[in-house]
């Protein structure tokens, strides 16, 4: 019986060893199998969030694009609205210009109003008038040369802008060079 217990106990042990193992690997082959769908489902993840993030990289591609051009619109219409700004300050300062005459005018009407006393009232007055309409033009002159320096400040905001969203855009094409 001796010879057969040490037999027995080893037969066993590797019998128990075997059960064990097997288990060992059952349970390692589960997870294994747990582990692949887990990686399964979130590269499916991954993937549905690339193609979300390609999709507004385009979208803001194309924002960026319409700013672009929206930005050089603009700017074109403030040249053109500086140049009418321009034309304008000229006819002014030709108007202040014949306004000057008016002193003259009214010198004439007042040697008339000596004349003619009921109509020199009336001249007075309109001297007076043109006295103030010269000053109100000298004004509106210098106003408009305001205005233009303004314009002139503006068109150079929006050039600076344009130019920084230019450069803000640049990098959404080296990013992704297959958008248009």
């Amino acid at each position: 019986m001796m010879s057969e217990d040490p037999k027995r106990l080893f037969v066993q042990m590797v019998g128990r060893l075997g059960r064990e193992t097997q288990f060992h690997l059952d349970e390692r082959q589960h997870h294994f199998h747990i582990t692949n769908i887990v990686l399964m489902v979130v590269s499916a993840l991954l993937l549905v969030v690339a193609v979300f993030n390609v999709y507004y990289i385009h979208i803001l591609s194309n924002d960026l694009n319409g700013i672009v051009d929206n930005m050089d619109s603009m700017h074109t219409n403030l040249e053109v609205v500086r140049v009418n700004m321009n034309r304008i300050t000229d006819k002014v300062e030709s108007i202040d210009k014949h306004m000057g005459n008016m002193d003259q005018i009214t010198a004439h009407t007042e040697a008339m109003g000596q004349l003619m006393p009921g109509v020199g009232d009336s001249m007075g007055k309109i001297g007076a008038v043109m006295v103030s309409i010269d000053q109100e033009m000298g004004q509106m002159s210098r106003s408009m040369g305001n205005i233009d320096q303004r314009f002139r400040h503006m068109t150079g905001g929006v050039s600076v802008m344009r130019y920084n969203v230019r450069q803000m855009s640049r990098p959404m094409g080296v990013i992704n060079p297959a958008l248009p």
